[in-house]
């Protein structure tokens, strides 16, 4: 067993930091970011977020805190971000991945 965490296992514990300022619980356990693929040898990171609600007014920040915890990590180097269950979710995905992390 190694003692340094996966580049997927760093991905996770930060989320853990990220808080919904409504409710007060991660994002992880809000399970906000769904399918996370980590390619470790290239630092690519890909993930859904999906909002609490279809109306959600705190999508926009939620996500670029989600994107910007995850940039922090040493060895990503790039996030593909979607947005499912949202009400303007193409427009939120183009807005987060022109966003500089």
């Amino acid at each position: 067993m190694t003692l340094e965490a996966t580049l997927r296992e760093q991905i996770l514990l930060k989320l853990v930091e990220v808080i919904d300022p409504e409710t007060g619980v991660d994002v992880l356990r809000m399970q906000l970011v769904e399918d996370l693929e980590v390619d470790d040898a290239t630092g690519t990171v890909s993930y859904r977020f999906r909002p609490s609600s279809a109306l959600c007014p705190l999508a926009l920040s939620l996500a670029l805190d989600i994107k910007h915890a995850i940039a922090s990590i040493p060895g990503v180097q790039q996030q593909h971000i979607a947005v499912a269950n949202y009400v303007r979710a193409e427009e939120l995905t183009q807005i987060i991945n022109q966003d500089e992390a």
